[in-house]
């Protein structure tokens, strides 16, 4: 593998890891959005968390031609157990995370890549909140904010968005780190286990389209106090 400080946007690989829980209504469109983001070569990874809403079905139909692999859970695991299954199976140079939904846009791969493709960090967050207005709804903002707060304390790395979806790792860094979580401590504890490694992060601003609780699924209460143990529990592991 190349070196990535010294790749451009034509020699990298992006391996781009979906995970997919009952989104029925728009696996489609975001498998569409990046297959049409702006790097040239991709492998996009599905992993679908045993859906119940048909979700598979349209996997099989109309997506598995078009993505490099899916991967089934025959078990409910959680956001987290479906990441470590995507990142077991990526091959690429760089891999991202992209939630199922429609928050996030696949057009800025290429901007959240570029700190590490220029050797800046090994690890880039895209930041909803870095040099922009808070976006989202007043209590979700408020949980990432106290979130974030509460794990810049242990980890000393001065975040704006630890709870972002997008996050982009060197693949031989995020494959050698033992992941616990099975579901949303899965963000404060890469953090931490990151920040224990003392490998280079660094945030560049993104977009951010939120949906309500009612368009999908929003991290709740018991993510929220899980998420704060994980901070605690993970500044020494």
């Amino acid at each position: 593998m190349l070196e990535l400080s010294v790749m451009n946007a034509e020699d990298f690989t992006l391996s781009i890891v979906i995970p997919c829980y009952n989104e029925r209504d728009g696996i489609e469109l975001i498998v569409q959005r990046v297959l049409a983001s702006p790097v040239k070569n991709k492998e996009i990874i599905i992993v679908d968390d045993m859906s119940t809403d048909g979700t598979r079905q349209i996997l099989e139909e109309k997506i598995r031609p078009l993505v490099s692999k899916i991967v089934y859970h025959e078990v409910n695991g959680g956001k987290g157990a479906a990441l470590r299954t995507g990142f077991a199976h990526a091959t690429g140079d760089i891999v991202i995370v992209q939630d199922a939904d429609q928050e996030y846009d696949p057009d800025e791969y290429p901007a959240v890549c570029a700190p590490i493709l220029a050797g800046e960090c090994d690890v880039c967050y895209g930041s909803r909140f870095l040099h922009s207005k808070r976006k989202g709804y007043f209590a979700n903002r408020m949980a990432n904010l106290v979130l974030t707060w509460l794990s810049n304390r242990f980890t000393h790395l001065g975040l704006t968005d630890m709870e972002t979806c997008y996050k982009a790792f060197k693949r031989e860094i995020i494959q050698s780190i033992d992941i616990v979580e099975q579901r949303f401590g899965f963000e404060p504890e890469i953090t931490a286990k990151l920040a224990r490694m003392g490998v280079r992060i660094k945030e560049v601003p993104i977009s951010y389209a939120p949906r309500t609780s009612e368009e999908g699924k929003k991290i709740g209460v018991r993510d929220g106090f899980r998420a704060i143990y994980c901070i605690l529990r993970y500044r020494k592991a």
